[in-house]
């Protein structure tokens, strides 16, 4: 694949939440430079038709590929279960998906049940059920839908009451159930993990798949002699087409320079 090694990696999400991937990726390619769209307007889409979903990933896909991406994260756990397949036959770029670690958490269980916490979109998905089945012999999957976590997060409220309500409610359930690794099934979802920790305490292992998708990232660059051969600190440019001041925080918050957001409509 003709590219430019500095061009930068491409990464989409729903919205804010994919960050959480960026974040893993910039830490492990600090010389990389990155495009990330947030497509805030539309999430969640874990509440959306399949076709729905495959639409706004083309789109998105398209936005990032105009602006030079050399490689594209789709760091959306229902994104990637729902149109992984279709964006790599009808694109020549390499991508790189995410879907819950379950099978991780199935290795590193000690009760044998193991919960889940997605949207919608992603239990339901046809990736979803295969990478489940083929664990549920040995493993119980319970599966809770966290429906409203996504928006309460892209509004901002990550810490507030109606979050820990919410989150209090679907735990709990799954606390009942013996499960001792609870994989977050959302990349929005590890922004959770300071509130999720108060309810189910220290003994339950919180699993999300953002190191192994930035060290996937590294090795799909590697593998098509994509890497940067920049020495210098890698550029960060964010866009999203809904109010910047949630991702703003974000970014912020994570430590990593050379980062810019610009409010876009796409």
């Amino acid at each position: 694949m003709k590219s430019n090694n500095n061009t930068p990696i491409g990464i989409f999400d729903s919205g804010v939440g994919g960050t959480s991937i960026w974040k893993e990726i910039a830490e492990l390619l600090p010389n990389e430079n990155t495009i990330y769209l947030s497509d805030s307007i539309n999430a969640p889409y874990g509440e959306k038709s399949k076709e729905q979903i495959i639409h706004l990933a083309k789109k998105n896909t398209d936005l990032l590929l105009e602006k030079g991406a050399k490689i594209i994260v789709v760091a959306c756990n229902t994104a990637t279960t729902n149109a992984i397949d279709i964006l790599r036959k009808e694109y020549s770029v390499p991508f790189i998906g995410i879907e819950p670690a379950i099978k991780p958490a199935s290795i590193q269980t000690k009760t044998n049940v193991i919960g889940i916490l997605a949207t919608k979109g992603t239990l339901t998905s046809d990736l979803f059920e295969k990478t489940s089945s083929s664990i549920r012999q040995k493993t119980m999957i319970k599966e809770i839908e966290g429906k409203g976590l996504v928006s309460l997060i892209e509004s901002g409220k990550i810490a507030s009451i109606e979050m820990k309500k919410l989150l209090e409610s679907y735990l709990h359930p799954l606390l009942k159930e013996n499960i001792d690794c609870l994989v977050l099934g959302c990349t929005h979802y590890p922004y959770l993990i300071p509130q999720i920790r108060e309810i189910v305490g220290n003994k339950i292992q919180i699993i999300d798949s953002g190191e192994a998708v930035a060290r996937q990232t590294k090795a799909v660059l590697h593998k098509n002699n994509i890497l940067s051969h920049a020495t210098s600190i890698g550029k960060h440019q964010f866009y999203i087409n809904k109010n910047k001041s949630v991702l703003e925080n974000l970014i912020i918050n994570s430590g990593i320079s050379n980062c810019f957001v610009d409010q876009l409509g796409f």
